[in-house]
């Protein structure tokens, strides 16, 4: 069957990963909603990324091909190819429920407003088994400070996005000769936060969440560590690129936001088994601001237990509390 003119489409960024691509098309072939095509970006990929694709034979599925141009570049030439008025992202060592695509499409008909459609997500780990942890975000009534401090679509694989609200953030560099930008592919990381903050403090569409735990996000053990003074730095320049846009309003949500960053980072040096790391990032997120202490407690002397477990006691002690944490949600 051949799509004409799909609804929606899935934008999948794929670079060397032929050994996940095949899971996640899988998901995505599943949707119960019957009008898309996943346009997998093949994104200078070394690997059988792209032999995994065309494995499928499936008429949903395009692929297009390009020069290496990062995660940010990969999403962009999948929005420039995409044919669908609805357009989500599924990373390639994510999943999808089968149900996400229906009710998201569901939400964005029956709220013209939203521009930008998310739900929450199952942690899973390298093995495509859940962690016994999740994403629960706040859906509802989420403001530009909501966005910059916990950034509640939570993950690149969560959202669903109205094409107009992408087309009233699009911009295009000098150099560039092809095509439009939407996210900015100068940065290598915090490029999906830059574009949601972005579009809530430039444009009128409105942000909420869906109910469901509608997406499996990988959280890869390996290069955790090595990604996480990186990741701070592309935080940091997020912040400097959207300064201009409302001066007031960074100045009033940048300590809290930073600290809560340094809270986040602090948990990935868990994850990486780096236990003076999280220790030091956590002094820096108290230093920064106090207000996720108050706002939530559990939370954040959570983190800090576990970083000061994790320092005195080994990675041992924090596996064995990630194993006690899996039977619980296993039996609850």
């Amino acid at each position: 069957m051949t799509l004409l003119t799909p609804r929606a489409s899935i934008v999948v960024p794929a670079y060397n990963v032929a050994a996940t691509l095949g899971d996640t098309l899988r998901s995505l072939l599943a949707q119960t909603y019957a009008a898309f095509e996943i346009v997998v970006v093949d994104d200078g990929s070394c690997d059988g990324t792209v032999a995994m694709a065309r494995s499928f034979d499936d008429a949903r599925i395009r692929i297009v091909q390009q020069a290496n141009r990062g995660l940010a570049g990969a999403r962009n030439s999948g929005i420039a190819a995409a044919r669908g008025r609805f357009i989500g992202f599924c990373d390639a060592d994510d999943l999808w429920r089968p149900g996400k695509l229906a009710a998201h499409i569901a939400h964005l008909e029956d709220n013209p407003q939203v521009g930008i459609s998310f739900s929450g997500a199952i942690l899973i780990d390298d093995a495509g088994q859940p962690t016994g942890l999740s994403q629960r975000p706040r859906l509802r009534g989420i403001t530009a400070a909501h966005m910059f401090k916990r950034n509640p679509i939570g993950n690149g694989s969560s959202p669903v996005i109205r094409r107009t609200a992408l087309e009233d953030i699009a911009f295009r560099p000098r150099h560039e000769e092809l095509r439009d930008w939407y996210f900015d592919e100068r940065l290598r990381q915090s490029e999906d936060i830059e574009l949601w903050l972005r579009l809530m403090l430039s444009t009128d569409w409105t942000v909420e969440g869906i109910p469901g735990l509608l997406t499996q996000y990988r959280v890869a053990a390996q290069g955790l560590s090595a990604g996480i003074t990186a990741q701070y730095g592309n935080w940091n320049r997020m912040v400097g690129k959207l300064v201009p846009l409302n001066p007031g309003f960074f100045a009033a949500t940048l300590p809290a936001a930073r600290a809560y960053q340094l809270r986040y980072l602090a948990r990935r040096a868990v994850t990486s088994g780096q236990g003076d790391q999280a220790l030091a990032l956590m002094r820096q997120s108290f230093a920064a601001s106090r207000l996720p202490l108050w706002e939530e407690p559990a939370k954040t002397l959570t983190t800090l237990t576990a970083a000061l477990v994790l320092r005195l006691a080994g990675p041992k002690a924090i596996d064995l509390m990630r194993r006690q944490l899996r039977r619980r949600t296993a039996n609850s």
